[in-house]
């Protein structure tokens, strides 16, 4: 996204303060522009329609359409529209049924203050937002696949280095952090990260987490 342009966002919660609570602390930044609120998640698709956001930041539990099924309705309707679900709710299952519903990201929101503003500058660049606990997880679950010789369900044998590559991005680690962590170049992380993204027949980091539920490459329980 260019740097000259704000990410617009739409915010959809069911409760008032919390809703102006979330615009005060996002139009305190100069590169993020609130141009939507919703109090539910019919209000939330309507919005995401007319209102035309770069991200719609979605609570979970909203009266007459829940978060997630807002969620999978705006990713079918307006698939450009990234979703960042912002919840209480500390939980796997809700977690992995966002992702499945299409959802770019997952912050909890006693983190908001903390976390809210990178994530949706990270989801604005086209990247997977993970809470730190749930993205240990990943990690944590890929590596123990990896370790044991268990099938990963890859279509192509990736590289070690591919490997490393795609177990940092389940971590949700930025293609910059990946260099850091790794000791390479960005050009060199962006390559590894085409050929991956090539291999599996994906798109993006959102179409790489969600293969890995769908193959298994991640334990649910």
């Amino acid at each position: 996204m260019d740097s000259l342009t704000p990410i617009r966002v739409l915010i959809a919660d069911d409760h008032t303060i919390v809703r102006q609570g979330l615009h005060a602390l996002l139009q305190a930044q100069p590169d993020i522009q609130v141009v939507g609120e919703a109090g539910d998640g019919a209000e939330a698709v309507r919005l995401a329609h007319e209102a035309h956001p770069s991200i719609a930041i979605m609570d979970i539990a909203m009266p007459v359409m829940d978060g997630l099924v807002a969620t999978r309705v705006i990713k079918r309707d307006v698939p450009e529209v990234h979703v960042l679900i912002l919840t209480m709710h500390e939980n796997d299952e809700y977690f992995f049924r966002a992702l499945q519903a299409g959802a770019s990201g997952y912050v909890l929101k006693q983190a908001a203050a903390t976390d809210l503003i990178a994530a949706i500058r990270a989801v604005a660049r086209g990247e997977v937002f993970l809470y730190p606990s749930i993205a240990k997880k990943l990690l944590l679950d890929y590596l123990r696949r990896a370790q044991t010789g268990e099938s990963l369900s890859t279509p192509e044998q990736l590289t070690l280095r591919e490997h490393e590559v795609l177990a940092l991005i389940a971590e949700g680690l930025s293609n910059r952090e990946i260099a850091e962590r790794l000791v390479l170049s960005r050009s060199t992380v962006q390559t590894h990260y085409s050929h991956i993204l090539q291999k599996l027949g994906l798109q993006n980091r959102v179409e790489l987490i969600r293969y890995a539920l769908r193959h298994g490459l991640i334990d649910q329980d």
